[in-house]
């Protein structure tokens, strides 16, 4: 992250990033894996302020937020803050790309109520017992969900956002005071978009998560096994 942002002198690279992956061979199975081991989001302005010649690597990692290895010997993965495979998830599993686009369903283009659908189903998929309640004004859903897991589950909101442009970050605090009303364990924010640096750097240390639209479509092929799409220039 160091090189990246020092060789970046015009300033133009603000956020960054980082998966520490290991290519390595599962002593279980002989199987080849590739766990996550360190993942973490950091802005250039946090990072200039390192002085990396000095700090203690592990209590530099916490400061900035990163998710470590509980067990790193034992390949113990955590989730990546972004899939960065994603987008070969939409693109390479077909041959003919082109004559396979029309057969995907664009999310900008659902109604409120496919897209409500769509949510809720996802988070079904993924384990979650989901309840839907009414839709936002713009078109999205309020979610409500329960992980059924002991001691790590409980209560979790979920909001979706059927954006084209950048979600604000006035809706990111608003998910945080809908958690702290509801009494959740944790809010998930969905769009169709994305965010900017104010709302992860709002998020980070709560118990909130951003999905951006990336994200979206990598979860829907992963537990819905749905190939969506996300095009703006359909609606023009």
């Amino acid at each position: 992250m160091h090189e990246l942002f020092e060789a970046d002198r015009s300033g133009l690279v603000d956020t960054i990033v980082f998966n520490g992956i290991v290519d390595t061979t599962d002593p279980r199975t002989g199987a080849s894996v590739q766990p996550c081991l360190v993942t973490l989001r950091t802005t250039r302005e946090v990072f200039v302020g390192l002085n990396l010649n000095m700090v203690d690597p592990s209590a530099c990692l916490q400061h900035l937020n990163a998710s470590v290895s509980k067990r790193p010997a034992e390949l113990a993965p955590v989730r990546p803050v972004l899939e960065f495979d994603m987008v070969d998830k939409r693109f390479v599993d077909h041959v003919d790309v082109l004559a396979d686009l029309d057969q995907r369903p664009n999310l900008l283009k659902l109604s409120p109520t496919e897209f409500e659908s769509l949510i809720q189903n996802l988070f079904a998929k993924m384990g979650l017992d989901t309840k839907q309640t009414r839709p936002s004004r713009d078109g999205g859903v309020d979610c409500v969900a329960f992980d059924p897991r002991p001691i790590f589950g409980g209560k979790v909101v979920i909001q979706a956002k059927r954006y084209r442009n950048t979600v604000d970050v006035s809706s990111v605090r608003d998910l945080f005071g809908t958690v702290q009303n509801e009494g959740a364990s944790k809010g998930i924010l969905v769009t169709t978009s994305g965010y900017g640096p104010a709302s992860y750097e709002f998020a980070s240390g709560k118990p909130l998560e951003l999905i951006d639209g990336s994200n979206l479509l990598f979860l829907l092929a992963e537990h819905a096994e749905v190939k969506a799409r996300i095009d703006p220039s359909e609606l023009d």
